[in-house]
């Protein structure tokens, strides 16, 4: 076992040493690194390939091993109503440190910023909300697996869900069954890991050959203000409200997710870090029915870094534009973007093009600024999915906690090391992920946090 955990440890270390790579090749031959942005990619989708096996797998073991449906309908009613509450927080937070820096002052418009603003328009058009709702309906059961939309996936899965649950002892060969896919599952995507330094290096040389260190000169302050506010968010609120409700440590919930904040740092995306969450979250001691719930639905609905960045970049443009917005204009247009964002969450460039969208449909004379920081989209996706999964992180325990599905003693011992996550099948088969054969009336996660 500790062959596997150290082999693990040089991975991670190789990802570090292939970002540093990917900066300098990037300064050094900026044409060169640019043509390295398929590597980056490709790791990525391959992770993506993923993402919807591990959703189907997690929600339909969580929900089938649980014996009242109601249990499964609290904890998804509580999730949403805490991540409306904290995408209100963070947007106030982004108000309010937007309005102090006043960034885009002094900024100018070139024609080649206002045809990449509109092209950001055309590719983030307002959706209404019938498009959304039926965007979640998939054409056919299986296309939800294909399509590569999450919420498309987490209806089908709820359905099996609930279904399995409705067959009772009739379905739990089925639930087994489904139990060991998840465990080939988890195994493929440990394999991909391995695949993760290329990605990090050509997707850190293709974005640093693409802007250079002249186009981060002149947007420093947005891109500061924004970083720090982002910090500000998670260490503070998030701190705050992990330490009244549990009694555990931010920080130490952070380091415990070192290596996938590591990988969204590498490839910008939380959604490759998804499948690692699922299960690091079981390991700590939270239930699989609240993990299965609450982690799928907060990559689609508890978007606290996007809501930050959408704040402050409408404030930055508009400011740069000469057109700065009253109080009201800021809230009812950025508003309108956290509902707007909650359909394109999970696509490549979501957040600008969701940006370029909302400014559109609600102030047109803005959008020619949106090209203002398409230079910088990608530095400042890396801490918006780096917000968003810590956010995530500490919703999945937070609500865990509420529904008295969450092993206090078990996060305890894991945060302080002694009970350690296995790399290798991302799996621990002692906690949370053999299915119960008869119901439990005890909460899942104090049940299954006792070592068999």
């Amino acid at each position: 076992m500790a062959g596997r955990r150290d082999k693990t440890h040089y991975l991670y270390i190789a990802v570090i040493a292939a970002v540093l790579l990917g900066i300098a090749v990037g300064f050094a031959a900026p044409g060169t690194a640019v043509e390295l942005k398929p590597l980056g990619t490709g790791f990525v989708n391959l992770i993506k390939m993923m993402i919807s096996p591990v959703i189907f797998c997690t929600i339909v073991l969580g929900i089938g091993s649980v014996r009242k449906a109601a249990k499964v309908g609290a904890v998804g009613g509580l999730a949403l109503g805490y991540f409306m509450i904290m995408s209100t927080v963070a947007l106030a937070i982004g108000l309010l440190v937007g309005n102090l820096l006043e960034p885009g002052s002094g900024l100018h418009l070139t024609e080649a910023v206002k045809h990449a603003g509109e092209a950001q328009a055309k590719a983030g058009g307002a959706q209404s909300t019938p498009e959304f709702l039926l965007g979640i309906i998939p054409t056919t059961l299986v296309s939800a697996f294909t399509g590569g939309q999450v919420l498309q996936t987490l209806l089908v899965a709820l359905l099996c869900g609930f279904a399995l649950q409705a067959m009772g002892t009739a379905g739990e060969p089925l639930l087994r069954g489904i139990g060991h896919v998840q465990k080939l599952v988890f195994r493929i995507l440990a394999m991909i890991m391995w695949a993760a330094p290329v990605g990090a290096f050509g997707a850190m040389a293709a974005v640093v050959g693409a802007t250079g260190i002249d186009a981060l000169k002149s947007l420093a302050v947005i891109m500061i203000g924004f970083y720090t506010t982002c910090l500000l968010f998670v260490f503070v609120v998030l701190g705050a409200l992990l330490r009244v409700c549990t009694g555990l440590n931010v920080f130490s919930l952070l380091r415990y997710l070192g290596r996938e904040f590591l990988l969204i740092l590498s490839t910008s995306s939380s959604e490759s870090a998804l499948p690692r969450l699922i299960a690091k979250m079981e390991h700590l001691g939270v239930s699989k029915p609240v993990v299965g719930i609450t982690v799928p639905t907060g990559y689609s609905f508890n978007l606290d870094g996007t809501a930050i960045y959408l704040t402050m970049s409408s404030l930055f443009i508009a400011e740069a534009m000469g057109k700065p917005l009253a109080i009201g204009e800021q809230i009812s247009l950025l508003l309108f973007m956290i509902i707007a964002s909650k359909g394109a969450a999970g696509v490549t460039g979501a957040g600008l093009a969701t940006l370029a969208g909302g400014l559109q449909s609600h102030r047109p004379e803005l959008v020619d600024g949106v090209g203002l920081i398409v230079g910088i989209d990608r530095f400042m996706s890396e801490a918006r999915a780096l917000t968003n999964f810590a956010g995530n992180a500490v919703a999945t325990v937070l609500i865990g906690t509420w529904t008295k599905e969450f092993d206090r003693e078990r996060a305890t011992e894991v945060l302080a090391g002694r009970l350690e996550f296995d790399e290798t099948t991302l799996i621990d088969d002692g906690h949370g992920t053999d299915l119960p054969t008869v119901p439990a009336p005890s909460p899942a996660g104090a049940k299954d946090g006792v070592p068999v």
